[in-house]
């Protein structure tokens, strides 16, 4: 293969990637005022200016472009609160800058996450197991962060796991509260989900399992 034809190929990779994430946030767009199964993907092509038949290039259907935005609204999320958690910080310390990540990650990607509000529990099959996978990663995640911390010394993995996936609730939560909210209820919302965060972690000091 020589340097033109590469350079070609480039170009091409280049332009169907760059279709992609346009499909991706034409959706993303859209899905503002209606759920993903009652997108059509005219609707999205429409958009971005492209025939029907080119989405097909990219995804199988809908489901497939909804599975992708998961993957996309989360990624960013986990990365924050995985980074803010291997930290060897005093717990309110951790629980502030947790709470601070998701206000921030709520304020940069609002449509990301009432996206994932909505579709957690609605009518595209693949795109609720996505959810439930991406969480059920973080959980994971946040769960391997949680054990390292020397609170969780003698605590099973099964507790330790049990405890991210409260983190994680509360957080997935938080962040949907945020969505609506005026600038003075986010105040509130924000000292709520620390004291109720300081409250788990209270209990965490203190808990034997039966």
């Amino acid at each position: 293969m020589n340097s033109s034809t590469r350079a070609t190929l480039g170009v091409r990779q280049a332009q169907k990637l760059k279709t992609r994430q346009a499909l991706l946030d034409a959706a993303l767009k859209l899905l503002e005022e209606q759920s993903l199964s009652s997108l059509g993907l005219r609707e999205v092509t429409r958009v971005v200016g492209v025939a029907p038949a080119a989405f097909y290039r990219h995804f199988r259907d809908m489901a497939e472009l909804g599975v992708a935005l998961v993957e996309e609204s989360l990624g960013s999320l986990h990365v924050m609160i995985r980074a803010v958690l291997a930290e060897q910080q005093e717990a309110e310390e951790v629980i502030d800058r947790s709470v601070e990540a998701v206000a921030d990650h709520v304020r940069r990607h609002p449509a990301h996450v009432r996206f994932v509000a909505r579709e957690r529990h609605g009518g595209v099959r693949a795109v609720r197991e996505a959810i439930a996978a991406e969480l059920a990663r973080f959980g994971d995640e946040v769960a391997e962060a949680l054990a390292a911390q020397e609170v969780s010394r003698g605590w099973s993995a099964e507790d330790v796991r049990m405890l991210a996936g409260l983190y994680v609730d509360h957080l997935v939560m938080t962040a949907s509260a945020f969505l609506e909210a005026s600038a003075d209820e986010q105040r509130v919302i924000a000292d709520t989900a620390r004291r109720q965060l300081r409250l788990i972690s209270l209990g965490r000091r203190h808990w034997r399992a039966a």
